[in-house]
C-alpha cells in the first residue's frame, strides 16, 4: 500500500476517484499482454492533463516511488507488469485529438488515444495514418510510441517512429520536456523524439504526440501466392524487392499456421502448401495494376502452386482475414499462447523458418510462424500450457536458441514487440556490453533514481549464449 500521506497528496492532484488501492484495481493493472507474468502494483493512477502528469512524478520523486506509465497493457515483451511495484499510470482518460493541421498534414493528441479510433477519425477527414499495429483497436497511440510498434503496412510505409515528429514528455523529475514539433526538418541538437520513440516508459512519460499525416492512396490490390516449396516463397519475396517493387503488405505464414488458420476461419486454404505469402499494393490505380501483375510474374517463376488476386475489397478482407486471424487461431489450440518476434534479412527467412522448425523438434513443443516477410520480422508462436512447468520450460529453451539462430542469420532479437522484461536477458547478445553501458548512461541521465518503469531493459544478468548445433 502507498503511504498515507503519499496517497492524500496524490489524490488532491487528480481526484479522489482516479487514484485507487482497492484489490480489483491492483490486480487489473498486475499484468499486460504477456502471457505468465503477474506483479501487484501498490496503487493505480488516471491522470487527464500533462501538468498533472508533471505534478504527480514531483511527489513519486520526492518519495523515490516507481512508476509504470500504461496504456491498454497489450504489449508482448511484460513492458507493463510493475515487477518493482510501485504506482501504475493508466494514459486512457488522456484520450483527445488536440487538433488536426490540414495545412501542415499533422495531428496533435494526447497520447491515451486508442489508434483505431484515431485512424478513423483521419481517414474520415480523407487524410492517412500508415502505421498499423495488429492491436490497434485496443491499443494507444502512447503504447505504439513507447514499442515502436510496427505492422503488416512496415514494408512500405515504415513504422510508428516515422510518424512521430514532435513530442510532450513529463521526466522522472516532473520536469516537462518538448521535443520537435510541425517540422519536416529539425537537427537543432540530438534527436530527443526519436530517442523517447521505442524507449518503452523508461525514459520519460509521453503525454501528447504531434504525428505526420499523408494523402491516402487510392487504389489497392490484394493476392495470395501460395507455395509447395518454402524456399520459393521466400526467394519470391527477395526478387520483388529487387524488381523494385515495394508493396504495402508482404506477409508470410507457414504451413501449421495455414492449417490452424482454416480450421478457425473456413476460408478453404490449402493444407498441403509449405508457405502462403499475402501480398497487397497501393497507389494510383495503374501503378498498382502493373506492380500486381509484375508479382505475379514473379510467383510464377518461382513456382508458386495457385495464386489469387482479390476482384473487390470484400474479397480483399477475406484474404486478410487469413492473416489477421493467424494469433486467435493458434490461441485456440492450448491453455497459453507465446507469441514471440524476431527479425533477419528477407533473404534469410527461409533458414529463419527451418531454424525454427527444427528447434521445435528439438525441444518436442508446438510453434507456428508467420509475420512480416517483406521486412524480415517474423512470429514464432509456441501453444503450451502455463501448468505444465515442464513443457515450459522447453519452450523457453527453444525460444532462447531461436533468439541465437536470429542473430546467427545477421538479425536481431526483436523487431517490433520490444525488449520489456522478457527480452532483457537477451539484449547483449545483440547490441554488446559497450552497448548496454551507453544506454544505462542514457537512462541516468533522463531517470537517475530508477524510478521510470524499472526492471525492463536492463537484466539483473545476462542469459548465456547458446551453442547451436547444426546436425
Amino acid at each position: 500500500m502507498v503511504d498515507a500521506v503519499v496517497a492524500r497528496q496524490l489524490r488532491s492532484i487528480v481526484g479522489e476517484q482516479n487514484f485507487r488501492e482497492d484489490s480489483e484495481a491492483l490486480v487489473a493493472h498486475s499484468y499486460d499482454g504477456t502471457p505468465m507474468l503477474q506483479s501487484l502494483p501498490d496503487g493505480v493512477i488516471y491522470p487527464e492533463s500533462t501538468s498533472q502528469v508533471s505534478e504527480i512524478m514531483k511527489v513519486l520523486s520526492t518519495h523515490r516511488i516507481p512508476v509504470v506509465s500504461r496504456g491498454s497493457g497489450s504489449n508482448l515483451c511484460g513492458g507493463t507488469v510493475p515487477v518493482q511495484g510501485g504506482i501504475v499510470m493508466v494514459m486512457h482518460r488522456m484520450n483527445r485529438i488536440l487538433e488536426v493541421d490540414m495545412e501542415n498534414l499533422t495531428a496533435t493528441v494526447q497520447t491515451g488515444l486508442i489508434t483505431a479510433e484515431f485512424t478513423a477519425h483521419i481517414e474520415a477527414l480523407g487524410l492517412f495514418y500508415p502505421p498499423d499495429p495488429s492491436s490497434m483497436k485496443i491499443s494507444t497511440i502512447g503504447g505504439n510510441i513507447a514499442e515502436c510498434s510496427g505492422g503488416l503496412r512496415g514494408l512500405k510505409y515504415g513504422t510508428t517512429k516515422d510518424y512521430v515528429i514532435g513530442l510532450e514528455a513529463v521526466l522522472a523529475n516532473g520536469e516537462i520536456l518538448r521535443t520537435g514539433g510541425k517540422l519536416m526538418k529539425d537537427v537543432a541538437g540530438y534527436d530527443l523524439t526519436k530517442l523517447l520513440v521505442g524507449s518503452e516508459g523508461t525514459l520519460a512519460i509521453i503525454t501528447e504526440a504531434t504525428l505526420k499525416l499523408v494523402p491516402p492512396p487510392t487504389s489497392k490490390k490484394t493476392m495470395l501466392a501460395m507455395f509447395k516449396d518454402l524456399y520459393g516463397a521466400a526467394r519470391t519475396v527477395s526478387r520483388i524487392i529487387e524488381a523494385k517493387i515495394i508493396p504495402a503488405t508482404l506477409e508470410f505464414m507457414d504451413n501449421p499456421t495455414i492449417r490452424v488458420v482454416d480450421d478457425f476461419a473456413k476460408l478453404g486454404l490449402p493444407r498441403d502448401m509449405e508457405a502462403i505469402l499475402l501480398i497487397e499494393q497501393d497507389g494510383d490505380l495503374a501503378a498498382v495494376e502493373r506492380d500486381i501483375e509484375r508479382i505475379r510474374e514473379i510467383c510464377e517463376a518461382e513456382k508458386a502452386d495457385r495464386i489469387a488476386v482479390a476482384a473487390n475489397r470484400e474479397e480483399a478482407e477475406k484474404l486478410l482475414t487469413a492473416r489477421r486471424s493467424a494469433f486467435t487461431a493458434l490461441a485456440r489450440l492450448r491453455p497459453t499462447t507465446i507469441l514471440e518476434d524476431a527479425t533477419v534479412p528477407r533473404s534469410r527467412i527461409a533458414d529463419m523458418v527451418l531454424r525454427i522448425n527444427e528447434i521445435a523438434q528439438k525441444y518436442n513443443v508446438s510453434i507456428a510462424t508467420f509475420g512480416h516477410a517483406g521486412d524480415g520480422n517474423l512470429h514464432p508462436t509456441a501453444t503450451t500450457d502455463a501448468r505444465d512447468r515442464e513443457e515450459v520450460h522447453r519452450v523457453e529453451q527453444a525460444f532462447e536458441e531461436i533468439f541465437e539462430a536470429a542473430i546467427e542469420l545477421g538479425g536481431t532479437i526483436t523487431g517490433e514487440h520490444g525488449v520489456g522484461l522478457v527480452k532483457a536477458p537477451f539484449l547483449e547478445w545483440k547490441i554488446g556490453s559497450a552497448g548496454i553501458e551507453v544506454m544505462k548512461g542514457i537512462k541516468n541521465a533522463f531517470d537517475p533514481h530508477n524510478l521510470l518503469n524499472p526492471g525492463k531493459i536492463f537484466a539483473k544478468e545476462t542469459r548465456k549464449r547458446v551453442v547451436l548445433s547444426r546436425g
